[in-house]
């Protein structure tokens, strides 16, 4: 995949989630931490998940709740996701129209605990 220049680049799981930011020119991947946000987990809505899970689920929720305010707030143009299947699946249920129209991709793979050299791989491989 070719990441367009000023693209955001959100990894997240259950448990972390990290923001990035392409510097490079267009096709060319050099990302830089735009922030590490701390999020709101009381969103737990949805389907009804064992309990162990409602924290994980209350995460994926606020990421994409903090996702969907930088797109309405016109601080992010375009917006890549990469997260693990399961906090992907609860991110799309809560998805603004505006942030599905900038999305430039998701990857379902965990990278939360890989460095910037293995993220900007995995997108190049995507």
């Amino acid at each position: 995949m070719q990441l367009p220049h000023d693209t955001h680049v959100a990894v997240a799981d259950g448990n972390r989630f990290v923001l990035f930011r392409n510097d490079g020119d267009e096709g060319l991947i050099n990302l830089v931490d735009a922030s590490s946000p701390d999020v709101d987990t009381t969103n737990r809505g949805g389907a009804k998940p064992e309990p162990r899970d409602l924290d994980e689920r209350g995460h994926a929720a606020g990421v994409a709740a903090f996702l969907n305010k930088l797109v309405l707030g016109n601080e992010v143009e375009k917006l890549l996701i990469i997260a693990d299947p399961n906090t992907l699946g609860v991110m799309r249920s809560h998805y603004h129209g505006e942030l599905e129209k900038r999305l430039v991709g998701e990857i379902a793979k965990t990278l939360t605990n890989s460095d910037t050299s293995q993220i900007e791989q995995a997108i190049t491989a995507a």
